[in-house]
């Protein structure tokens, strides 16, 4: 497991699990959502935004590493001033009946879980938490796989201005800035892993 669980676990708060490849504007709507609620409902938690996937090896499915995605969602953070965030990483189990049981190490237990995912909020809510669930926005353009897709289309375009605004339409602008000047799309054009659906 990387990383392992903290020896403390940590304390209860508003939780959004995601896999953020990449953090797009449907995260960036979820998050606003989840800390409107939070500073409105429980001002006193703070937001815990849980990476998952944070085990998996580099593939057209998971391109970017949980640091990565970590730094992709702080700097985001940091541009719309959101306070009391703590960012987490969890590594998948494989095994769904005992993912909360699992996350629960690394996110607190029986707080409050943010979503707009169907099944996830079924688990939660079988664990005993309080869950709280959000329309998805504009899901058809702020798929993960389309992003991806798109992104990977990208990779080897040369003009800068270009790429930023393409993927401005659906990455938070900061993001797409971290994307390019760390050079983080280039390597997508050589992985190799069968593809994703287009269309």
């Amino acid at each position: 497991m990387k990383p392992t669980p903290p020896e403390v676990t940590p304390s209860s708060g508003v939780v959004v699990l995601g896999r953020f490849q990449p953090f797009h504007l449907g995260h960036a709507s979820l998050l606003n959502a989840a800390n409107k609620w939070r500073n409105e409902k429980a001002p006193n938690l703070n937001l815990i935004i849980a990476i998952g996937s944070s085990n998996r090896e580099e593939s057209l499915k998971n391109p970017w590493s949980a640091e990565e995605r970590s730094a992709m969602i702080e700097i985001w953070i940091s541009e719309m001033n959101i306070q009391n965030v703590e960012v987490v990483l969890i590594p998948d189990i494989e095994d769904p009946p005992n993912w909360v049981a699992h996350a629960e190490q690394y996110h607190g237990t029986a707080g409050v879980f943010f979503t707009s995912d169907a099944p996830s909020a079924g688990l939660y809510e079988d664990a005993g938490w309080e869950v709280h669930t959000e329309p998805l926005e504009n899901r058809e353009s702020f798929e993960g796989w389309r992003v991806r897709e798109t992104s990977r289309m990208l990779s080897t375009i040369g003009d800068e201005e270009a790429v930023r605004e393409v993927l401005s339409q659906t990455i938070p602008s900061a993001v797409v800035d971290y994307l390019v000047s760390n050079d983080s799309l280039r390597r997508l054009a050589f992985l190799r892993e069968g593809g994703e659906p287009v269309g």
